[in-house]
């Protein structure tokens, strides 16, 4: 098998890994949107990764879906709207036995990628680490996390498991990695649709901390009734202190809505609301700032789905 890493997605934290991984001598490939995306990485030549005051450069292959030559390993580092459609591209080049690494936010883009790529094998990860780009090509580290990696069909830990330690790319093989991604998804509806709402950074929550309780009690609550009750122990707590924790950021969303840039509330409010009405759980709440987060994106001609 093949040991090259097919990244899909030259955002943040698809550049973070690829300049990461290249750094230690593995081979890694740059699989880009489409040939003008690519003209212009070639005329670049390289990614440049900013740690602190340091500057590091790496000329990376890349290339288009189109190319030839199979793909044995891929990281899914796009956002979660663009992995299915991302993965049904390469379909013609998936080895069989493939391994899909998917870097989403929320939920469920991983099921929308396994339906499209059914003979693959799909490892969830679940990142704390932060990074954004500062230009074209040019990523900086901006926080220092954690990754959680793991399969729910499957519990083996894949054979480049260590290519991650090697890279530096701190990480974990979790037997409980849709705890870990139902409590993520919790901590980003209780926090970043309020931050787009209330146009604040993350400690601007500390001036509305009784919507955030009363989002953090349903989220609890559902969390409990569809299966996860672990992921809804102290989540009150875990939402406050994320929220002191990150006080001078800006969250995700924020940041996509800023931009003029497509959300993901497809795969963060709008899976807690569409996971209630399956389970019968009453979340009046999530479903008002559901509609008010729907309405806001509208009123700034962007999608709402």
């Amino acid at each position: 098998m093949s040991s090259t890493w097919h990244i899909l997605g030259a955002g943040s934290l698809g550049s973070l890994w690829a300049c990461r991984l290249a750094r230690t001598g593995k081979a890694v490939r740059l699989i880009l949107r489409d040939e003008r995306r690519l003209a212009d990485y070639q005329a670049a030549g390289r990614l440049t990764l900013v740690e602190q005051a340091h500057t590091s450069h790496f000329a990376i292959p890349a290339e288009t879906a189109g190319a030839a030559g199979p793909i044995h390993r891929l990281l899914v580092a796009c956002k979660a709207y663009d992995a299915a459609p991302g993965v049904a591209q390469l379909l013609p080049r998936l080895a069989p036995g493939a391994e899909l690494v998917l870097l989403q936010n929320g939920l469920g883009s991983q099921d929308e990628v396994a339906e499209v790529a059914p003979h693959a094998r799909c490892i969830f990860a679940s990142s704390t680490e932060g990074a954004f780009r500062e230009d074209d090509w040019q990523v900086r580290f901006a926080g220092h996390g954690f990754n959680w990696l793991g399969d729910p069909a499957n519990p083996a830990l894949p054979a480049w498991f260590d290519d991650l330690h090697d890279a530096g790319i701190p990480a974990q093989w979790s037997l409980d990695i849709l705890t870990r991604l139902w409590r993520k998804l919790a901590l980003n509806c209780a926090i970043n649709p309020l931050t787009v709402l209330h146009g604040c950074q993350n400690g601007g929550l500390l001036g509305h901390l009784g919507e955030v309780e009363a989002l953090g009690a349903e989220l609890a609550e559902l969390l409990r009734r569809c299966g996860q009750p672990e992921a809804a122990l102290e989540l009150d707590e875990e939402i406050q202190r994320v929220i002191l924790a990150t006080a001078a950021n800006y969250s995700s969303m924020y940041q996509d809505v800023r931009a003029s840039r497509r959300t993901e509330i497809h795969y963060l409010l709008g899976h807690a609301c569409r996971t209630a009405a399956r389970h019968g759980v009453a979340v009046p709440g999530l479903e008002q700032l559901h509609r008010r987060l729907v309405d806001s994106l509208t009123a700034r001609g962007l999608p709402s789905a």
